[in-house]
């Protein structure tokens, strides 16, 4: 497992995160069904929980805290902006001992409290990685201020405030990624370009079929969504269900709008 990620390791055939067949269907995957999971199931935690709670209007979250959650080794949710994907992911992690806005189990790292109070009980499996990470786009910045200040990894640990944003996410990734544990991502192609996601994705697979660990990951990117093997799920009005990649709303949109741009943008932008 690499300790670092470029997106440049993508830039000829055959290198290291090479991916053949992106498109969804074509994928077959290594990764091991029958292992311990971190997180084998999630469940209301028991906590009372007020009433007026905003997140009980979103469907999705309040599919999940009646009828729980079953996760795999690799999990992505896909969804529009306010279905709910980042509050369910967030909860996960701070379920897991993680905190809000990003980092390890444990870490404490926080600024300005604004998270719901959702919490999940957790069904883990004996025998399942501890270690555990949650990489968070929007407070990225202030968390690597946080780093800075608190040292305690590695001493050779990247600078990342002194890379570009791509740059520092898949640094980030490599450096902090490696180990047994569980891992959730919240819209982390955010600072990626096309080859940084493809960078990120063969990272990601190479990780949950390398060791035991478990992958969960929240996005608007169709191709972060094309991780090998992943049960992806897709949030909506609806609520949360299971769905193939190739029949998502994410794919179907890009996919129309790269055939035809003009059908889209004349309903935003006048001649």
């Amino acid at each position: 497992m690499p300790s670092s990620l470029t997106s440049t390791s993508l830039s000829r055939p055959g290198a290291a995160h090479t991916l053949d067949g992106v498109g969804g269907a074509r994928y077959t995957s290594a990764v091991s069904l029958d292992r311990p999971l971190p997180v084998r199931r999630v469940r209301p935690s028991g906590v009372p929980v007020d009433g007026d709670a905003w997140y009980l209007r979103v469907p999705a979250v309040r599919q999940v805290l009646a009828e729980g959650w079953d996760l795999g080794p690799v999990t992505v949710l896909v969804g529009e902006n306010g279905a709910g994907k980042s509050t369910l992911v967030e909860a996960l992690a701070v379920s897991r001992g993680m905190g809000p806005e990003g980092g390890s189990i444990g870490s404490g790292y926080t600024t300005r409290p604004s998270e719901p109070d959702l919490w999940f009980d957790v069904e883990r499996d004996p025998g399942a990685g501890r270690s555990g990470f949650f990489l968070r786009a929007e407070t990225m910045h202030a968390f690597y201020s946080f780093l800075e200040e608190n040292p305690g990894g590695s001493p050779h640990e990247p600078r990342f405030h002194e890379m570009s944003h791509g740059e520092s996410f898949l640094s980030l990734v490599g450096n902090r990624m490696l180990r047994a544990g569980l891992y959730v991502l919240d819209e982390p192609e955010a600072a990626l370009s096309f080859t940084g996601c493809l960078a990120l994705v063969a990272h990601l697979h190479d990780l949950a079929r390398s060791t035991p660990s478990q992958v969960v990951v929240s996005t608007h990117s169709p191709v972060v969504a094309a991780i090998p093997g992943a049960t992806v799920f897709e949030v909506g009005e609806w609520g949360i269900r299971e769905c193939a990649w190739e029949d998502l709303d994410l794919v179907q949109r890009w996919r129309g709008f790269l055939d035809d741009p003009r059908r889209y943008l004349r309903h935003v932008v006048d001649d």
